[in-house]
């Protein structure tokens, strides 16, 4: 059975407790969570089905896969190898975990699984269902056929790093982004370790990286950077870093690939992400790490918070519980990536990253960035007060 299946069509009027704007993970996971906790639930998404348009690595660590009941048939297989390598693509830094560090999600039947678990809790999912903004106190759906209007106590604004319910809630929005282009295809098999391979090119991927994974079974092979220091356009940038990936060797690409691309936004999570009407979850409340531009365990921690926050609100009967929901209490978890994330924007040329990646070479080095690909702190993690 897939989303469509059981896809709803909304009528002129609805009236919910909660309404969602958004399928991704943060949307679905706070949703479900809502619902199980006895709640009417509405969740609008735009796309018409949740396999196409795919915009997330999904590369999942191991806290994530440690604390989160993620369907095992829809993740590859474990990575514990990372290989670092410099502009030239010599003398590369290659670090191993003792434990499993990362899995990639196979993310269509991932969102399908996460979308069936949602309506089983009793969501009300409608797929081909825009936001169209809020007015007074109701907020306008445009759906398949006819639009509509939500009245609900409280709005969930789970659609992406350039998030309309942000704006109209009034809520802070994200302005400090990168953008990435990724492909990704299946693999025959590989007797080689699974690897997470990094190039660190500003060339390539000006303030970020250029990146392969290839665990046996897909490969993913992708850059991102500030869009504004493209000479010739991420396009071009992905096109050429495609052409020469380490960790391929021998691998012949098939003709089709899927492509995705998106904004990431990594200013850390935002200060003001509630109010008496709402919140904001996932990209929309820039919960993703600025240094290694993760976000799909902050995403899915945060929705915790969130549904926790909403469900006493609701129970209560008092909007200003929506306070304990503070984003700028939070930020200070982020205020070391912050820190580093300033420091890899300023990394401009290929002959500054080569000399930075001396370092890496170095015993203090390796340490820094085992401690960071390889660490068991995990954020967003926080208790309401």
């Amino acid at each position: 059975m897939t989303t469509a299946d059981f896809s709803l069509r909304l009528g002129a009027t609805d009236n919910t407790d909660v309404l969602v704007v958004g399928a991704g993970l943060a949307g679905l996971n706070t949703a479900t969570l809502l619902a199980r906790q006895g709640h009417d639930v509405l969740l609008v998404e735009r796309r018409a089905n949740l396999v196409g348009a795919i915009r997330t690595t999904g590369i999942f660590v191991r806290k994530t896969l440690d604390d989160f009941p993620l369907p095992p048939d829809c993740l590859g297989p474990p990575i514990r190898r990372v290989v670092l390598y410099p502009p030239n693509l010599r003398r590369p830094v290659s670090l191993t975990s003792p434990r499993d560090e990362y899995r990639v999600g196979d993310m269509a039947p991932l969102y399908e699984a996460s979308a069936a678990a949602a309506a089983d809790a009793g969501v009300r999912i409608a797929l081909g269902t825009r936001y169209a903004g809020r007015q007074s106190d109701t907020f306008l759906l445009a759906g398949r056929d006819r639009p509509t209007v939500v009245r609900a106590r409280f709005v969930v604004g789970a659609d992406g790093a350039r998030s309309r319910v942000a704006r109209d809630l009034a809520l802070d929005r994200n302005h400090h982004m990168i953008v990435g282009a990724e492909e990704v295809f299946e693999l025959p098999g590989s007797d080689e370790p699974p690897t997470f391979h990094c190039v660190l090119d500003p060339s390539l991927a000006p303030g970020y990286l250029a990146w392969v994974i290839n665990d046996g079974q897909h490969a993913h092979v992708g850059v991102a950077g500030y869009a504004d220091r493209y000479p010739d356009g991420l396009r071009r940038a992905a096109e050429r870093f495609s052409a020469s990936a380490p960790g391929l060797t021998g691998v012949e690409r098939p003709e089709t690939v899927e492509r995705r691309a998106g904004p990431i936004p990594v200013g850390g999570l935002l200060r003001r992400i509630s109010c008496a009407d709402g919140l904001l979850v996932g990209d929309a409340a820039g919960a993703v790490s600025p240094l290694t531009a993760g976000g799909l365990d902050p995403c899915l921690r945060q929705s915790e918070l969130a549904a926790e926050v909403i469900n006493d609100a609701l129970c209560t009967g008092k909007p200003e519980t929506m306070t304990h929901y503070d984003g700028a209490a939070l930020r200070s978890r982020f205020r070391g990536r912050l820190m580093l994330r300033r420091g890899l924007a300023r990394v401009r040329t290929p002959t500054t990253a080569a000399a930075a990646f001396t370092l890496l070479r170095t015993p203090l080095g390796r340490a820094a960035a085992s401690r960071v690909l390889f660490g068991d702190r995990s954020f967003p993690d926080p208790t309401p007060r």
